[in-house]
């Protein structure tokens, strides 16, 4: 059975450097929750803690109304599947899988059944009686998964277990991944840095940065309404414009950009003073006025065109025009006008950096 996971206030600590600073999560059951940021930034650290391989400093963890802390790490019941794969070279593909049902001491009978469901879930059935040396990267990603999820544990928990193969199995093996949880409803903690894969897969998504939460949410929150400028930065492209911000007691400011463009955004609070815009490529747009400048350099990428404009300013932006909106190329050299949806761009306090874009 799936269980939820409640993490509070989860502190780590290795000598003076402090790797988790206070985290909390809340995990619902049979989700698929991907912790995502840079290295260093805590998220293999908070893994471990709750597969119970690192020690906790402070805070508390739940599996259901369970309160795990003190529980020894294969007394949890997780499945676990790591960046290096860590199966069993000496052991075939069947007994492998096999494992961690023997250890539980599951009879024979149900353990092959279970381990046959297993190997036909990630299509490796006629692989069963062969060594690890003799599959490939996948298939051995597949027989880690079976592994992993033969067992049924309470949690799922993936450590980058991706990183490892080529870009486009990668792509081919995050979908089975997905298609896996999804059907199999166990709750999953997944870590990478791939902010591609991250989108692509989770149900909702944490990003993380020096042992800090930035922001929790679904992809598409993450990505259309980002919280800060860290995670406009980290998660796609994003531009970022300096602005002056004015007003917004009717829920409205007035913010005006290089004195060149004037816009009315939505905001949360009345707030005076300087600001900070960023707006995706797709978002930014060619208009007969707004922010002058001139085409750098223009690459095309099938559905869409991305154009690299410097503004009169020096400032470089890239605009992402797709072909199906348009039937003119602009030329590298060609002179013109920028401008944006402010009610799709994030609007930021500069001092601050908190958000206030609706």
């Amino acid at each position: 059975m799936s269980n939820e996971v409640i993490i509070k206030d989860a502190v780590k600590r290795y000598g003076d450097f402090t790797a988790l600073n206070g985290v909390s999560l809340d995990i619902r059951e049979g989700e698929f929750f991907t912790l995502l940021g840079p290295s260093g930034c805590g998220k293999t650290t908070l893994l471990r803690m709750i597969a119970g391989f690192n020690s906790i400093e402070g805070g508390d963890f739940y599996f259901g109304e369970k309160r795990i802390n003190d529980v020894a790490a294969h007394k949890r019941d997780i499945g676990m599947v790591f960046q290096n794969y860590a199966i069993f070279p000496h052991l075939t593909v069947k007994e492998n899988v096999a494992y961690g049902l023997k250890a539980r001491k599951t009879p024979k009978a149900e353990i092959d059944t279970r381990v046959e469901e297993a190997l036909k879930l990630v299509q490796i059935s006629h692989l069963a009686d062969r060594k690890p040396n003799e599959l490939s990267g996948g298939q051995q990603q597949r027989v880690a998964l079976a592994r992993a999820f033969v067992i049924e544990p309470s949690v799922l928990l993936m450590d980058e277990p991706l990183s490892n193969l080529d870009a486009k199995l990668r792509v081919q093996m995050r979908t089975v991944i997905k298609k896996l949880q999804r059907r199999l409803g166990i709750t999953t903690i997944y870590v990478t840095h791939d902010q591609e894969e991250a989108l692509a897969i989770s149900d909702r998504i944490a990003v993380m940065k020096d042992g800090n939460i930035m922001q929790i949410g679904t992809p598409n929150e993450i990505y259309a309404k980002p919280q800060n400028p860290f995670v406009a930065g980290f998660i796609g492209v994003s531009n970022f414009m300096d602005c002056d911000i004015k007003g917004g007691e009717n829920g409205v400011a007035d913010v005006s950009i290089q004195g060149e463009l004037s816009i009315q955004v939505p905001v949360s609070r009345a707030f005076t003073g300087k600001g900070k815009i960023s707006a995706r490529p797709e978002q930014l747009f060619f208009s007969k006025e707004g922010m002058p400048g001139k085409i750098l350099f223009s690459t095309f990428l099938g559905d869409f065109i991305e154009y690299e404009v410097e503004l009169d300013d020096g400032q470089s932006l890239i605009v992402n025009e797709y072909t199906k909106d348009t039937t003119e190329v602009h030329n590298d050299g060609e002179r013109v006008f920028l401008s944006f949806d402010p009610a799709r761009i994030s609007l930021y306090q500069a001092d601050t950096e908190e958000v206030l874009s609706l």
